[in-house]
């Protein structure tokens, strides 16, 4: 199986920028989706963005513009790069994985088809 371990979460003001990035040991990255998702306060968690194992990628419609998903097969490691965050980004940011071995092209949104998860990552932004 693989393990998560996001990082780069932090507190910021509104219009900064941070990357968040989520090193996978045990396993490589080339045979996973990858996803983040984000939970609020008092909310449910939510998609933010996915990348395939062909590298093609999606993003939620809050974020699209603003946020890039990007993999490192070198690393083992998922970004995800946050430019331009409002208030309303303030949450605890996941990254997730799923086995993809016959699924190369699919960019996975819904976060009940992932198989593993990080502890996930504070990220907070003030007005």
């Amino acid at each position: 199986q693989v393990q998560l371990v996001e990082s780069g979460g932090g507190l910021v003001q509104a219009g900064d920028s941070l990357r968040l990035s989520c090193a996978a040991s045990g396993r490589t990255i080339s045979n996973y989706a990858m996803g983040w998702f984000r939970q609020a306060p008092g909310k449910e968690r939510e998609f933010v963005a996915a990348i395939s194992r062909s590298g093609g990628a999606g993003h939620a419609d809050s974020v699209k513009g603003r946020f890039t998903i990007a993999r490192d097969y070198a690393k083992n490691t998922v970004y995800l790069q946050m430019n331009s965050l409002k208030p309303e980004d303030t949450a605890v940011y996941y990254c997730a994985a799923k086995s993809a071995h016959f699924s190369y092209s699919i960019v996975y949104t819904n976060s009940r088809d992932y198989d593993y998860w990080g502890q996930g990552t504070q990220v907070t932004v003030s007005s």
